[in-house]
């Protein structure tokens, strides 16, 4: 072959993207492209001269390629899309359509075969299994059709559940809470700390007891956030502050026109609780009327919307709070005996302020800290006369009192001192109440501490544990102290 046209012939074939092969007249390999060599995995320096049969460890010793190239091919100038299906050592099975091609000389004689090569093996392994894969992908929709349907009713119902709780939550966070934790370190805040951690990962109701501005809700926020339940929102509310004739929408809902000014369906604090936790704060102020309906809520996780007749069923833990004394209001007729049963399984008592005023430097510095932050200040120093004066203080307002105190002291501080603008009175031992003898002290300490355990004596978890005291050494000091359960 002259230079001159074997190098046009060779930029030919190299501009061909499927694998070509040119065979002399004795089915010997004249030349291939790039694409043969590196779909097959040839060598050129092994092709070049090779018997095309005995290619690659006689590879490509193939019977229908021998049809083509010995039988079919003689007798026809060219044949097209002649199927070829192999197992290669090296490239694995490969299904092939190969054209075929005679090329002549001036003389008319044979002078070459033009083989071209087109890899379909994927095309045609569809194409074969087409059914099969039709098949086995309509089973798969119709199972995940039947899925999305089944969950389709669960995702709506969801999806009015979360849209109420984003409606909720924007409400939430619009409100500045007073704590962001507890603090604290004294042994009656630990006390509420070991209640705290015994309860939360339960679903028990629970009862937190304690004077305004103790730090209820903070305690229905520890008991959420250590519980199963802490990825959902803590979804609460105030009995004291709303009207009565609007408790028992906000708590479960309302249907369109259920009332003067229902313009739209409304979920109660009770479904957007479902599977959270609902805090009902000041729940001695709930209305006689409502408490039967939250005493079947409690029971039977079941209540009806104000304007309906269908049943309505959630799961929600209940966490209620309240400064009074319920079993007082139970004996007025206010509250109902079996509604306190059902909140009283385990309470939860917080201290005044006043009877843990070894928390006060700690509160005193969280609080100063926090408030110099929110008002650009820098207060560096609490002197001691002042911390005295915070100390001695009977605090009745509790922790809510304190943090206002301390935020007039911060706006009247010019300086990195922090300047008392409060008188704070210290208050008249003699005219509250005598002094106590130390016996009736640790008689009222340790009957409180019963109450708490519910008369457990000995054991894990009981009054002797927690006061540190053998249990025959308590029941001793019982008896002295004529400490007896009701």
């Amino acid at each position: 072959m002259p230079k001159f046209f074997l190098e046009i012939f060779n930029r030919i074939l190299g501009s061909i993207r499927e694998p070509v092969i040119v065979l002399d007249p004795d089915l010997k390999v004249v030349k291939a492209n790039r694409s043969f060599y590196q779909t097959f995995s040839v060598n050129p320096n092994e092709t070049e001269g090779v018997l095309i049969y005995d290619l690659g460890n006689r590879q490509w010793d193939i019977p229908n390629l021998r049809k083509l190239l010995e039988e079919i091919l003689p007798q026809n100038t060219s044949f097209d899309d002649f199927e070829v299906e192999h197992t290669f050592e090296k490239i694995g099975h490969k299904i092939m359509h190969l054209n075929a091609r005679r090329i002549y000389g001036q003389d008319n004689q044979n002078q070459l075969v033009l083989l071209a090569i087109e890899d379909v093996t994927n095309r045609e392994y569809y194409k074969r299994h087409l059914e099969e894969i039709v098949a086995k992908r309509t089973a798969e929709l119709s199972a995940a059709k039947q899925t999305a349907e089944a969950a389709l009713s669960e995702i709506r119902k969801l999806q009015v559940q979360l849209e109420a709780e984003r409606a909720y939550l924007q409400d939430e966070i619009k409100q500045e809470y007073n704590h962001e934790n507890i603090v604290g370190k004294s042994n009656a805040i630990n006390y509420v700390f070991f209640k705290v951690e015994q309860i939360a990962d339960t679903d028990t109701n629970v009862l937190i007891l304690g004077e305004t501005g103790t730090g209820k809700e903070l305690v229905a926020r520890a008991i959420h956030g250590l519980s199963l339940r802490k990825d959902r929102a803590l979804v609460k509310m105030n009995c004291a502050a709303l009207p009565s004739n609007l408790i028992e929408s906000e708590l479960f809902g309302h249907e369109k026109g259920a009332f003067t000014g229902a313009h739209s369906r409304r979920l109660g604090r009770f479904e957007i609780a479902n599977g959270a936790t609902l805090f009902l704060d000041e729940i001695g102020e709930l209305p006689l009327e409502l408490q039967p309906k939250l005493l079947r809520v409690i029971d039977s996780g079941e209540f009806e919307r104000l304007g309906s007749s269908v049943t309505q069923k959630v799961d929600v833990r209940i966490i209620a709070a309240t400064n009074r004394n319920l079993e007082d209001e139970v004996g007025k007729g206010t509250f109902r005996k079996d509604l306190w049963y059902r909140l009283n399984i385990f309470p939860i008592t917080l201290p005044p302020l006043r009877d843990r005023l070894d928390d006060i430097p700690l509160l005193v510095n969280f609080y100063v800290d926090r408030i110099s932050k929110r008002l650009g200040k820098s207060i560096k120093m609490v002197p001691v006369s002042v911390m005295d004066a915070l100390r001695q203080y009977h605090w009745p307002g509790n922790i809510r009192e304190l943090e206002n105190v301390l935020e007039r002291a911060v706006i009247n501080s010019s300086g990195p001192k922090l300047r008392l603008v409060d008188e704070l009175k210290k208050p008249n031992m003699d005219a509250t109440k005598p002094e106590q003898t130390l016996e009736n002290v640790e008689r009222d300490y340790i009957k409180r501490v019963l109450e708490q355990v519910r008369w457990k004596v000995s054991g894990k978890n009981s009054a002797a544990e927690i006061l540190g005291l053998d249990r025959s050494t308590l029941r001793a000091r019982m008896r002295k102290l004529n400490i007896r359960k009701p």
